[in-house]
């Protein structure tokens, strides 16, 4: 373990407490009963579970490299989580998209002197409504590779799928992904078509991430549990079988209520629930009304 000497800034907030963090008093309490938790995955890599999109953490003598930040009244919670399995620097936060639920904590951390890397497209849009501090330092149009740890943290752009800034992280020694809110275990997917989100993107997305991986490939989605190349394949799938189903139905004229009638998502509604937001984004894009 490093002692306090040797730590940097953000691994001395670690050591001994959060409270110089800013804090946002009117959203505060809904996360005052918010707990923390910290799963491992494998090698030197966790998951944290809180109120948000899953926080990868991976740990080893050079420091620390955090996936994503929940929201920031949950900052100082995270910060605790994170004590709990190292005391090491936060040397690097990566973002996978642009939603608060996975950059609310951007501005705590960059005050702390995290250094922030996204795509060009996060920057460009949280600098439309966060401050300088939130915003990504090193940004990226096209692979990088962070060489920490002793291992390669290898982060690339993927198509516009969620949004049009998505990326997944591939810590290659651990082989794992953390794919962002490409992919999902509780839910349908979410094509937020109002940033950049595309169909056809989010199958090509899901498809490339499926083609990375192995038989012992670990992926980390935005929500929910670790998954397997697999599942990814799975979901994957069902969006394609969606897809196929809804452009029948629009070819024909169809309406939205016709659509949702036609029961096109039926067998997989007891396993991620509500399809609507889902069905209505599919609808739009194969020429339905928005």
């Amino acid at each position: 373990m490093k002692t306090l000497s040797r730590l940097g800034h953000a691994a001395l907030i670690l050591a001994v407490g959060t409270t110089l963090l800013p804090r946002d008093s009117s959203a505060q309490g809904r996360f005052d009963n918010v707990e923390v938790v910290a799963h491992h995955v494998a090698g030197s890599f966790y998951y944290l579970a809180g109120q948000g999109g899953n926080i990868g953490v991976s740990v080893g003598e050079d420091g620390i490299v955090m996936i994503d930040d929940q929201f920031a009244p949950l900052t100082d919670k995270i910060l605790a989580a994170i004590r709990g399995i190292s005391d090491g620097e936060i040397r690097f936060l990566i973002n996978t998209h642009v939603h608060g639920d996975h950059t609310g904590g951007n501005e705590n951390l960059g005050r702390l002197g995290v250094l922030i890397l996204a795509r060009d497209e996060v920057r460009i849009r949280l600098a439309a409504q966060s401050p300088k501090d939130a915003l990504p330092v090193l940004t990226y149009s096209g692979a990088i590779t962070l060489h920490v740890n002793g291992g390669e943290v290898h982060a690339a752009p993927l198509p516009p799928g969620h949004t049009d800034g998505d990326s997944y992280i591939h810590f290659r020694d651990d082989d794992v992904i953390h794919v962002g809110d490409v992919f999902r275990t509780v839910a349908f997917p979410v094509i937020d078509r109002n940033n950049g989100g595309t169909l056809d993107g989010t199958i090509q997305a899901l498809a490339m991430l499926a083609g990375m991986g192995g038989p012992n490939t670990i992926y980390v989605p935005g929500h929910g549990e670790v998954s397997t190349r697999e599942d990814v394949v799975e979901f994957r799938d069902m969006v394609i079988t969606v897809k196929d189903r809804v452009a029948a139905l629009v070819e024909n004229g169809a309406s939205y209520e016709q659509v949702v009638a036609a029961s096109t998502t039926a067998e997989w509604e007891d396993r991620w629930g509500d399809p609507e937001r889902f069905l209505t984004a599919v609808y739009a894009e194969l020429g339905g009304t928005d």
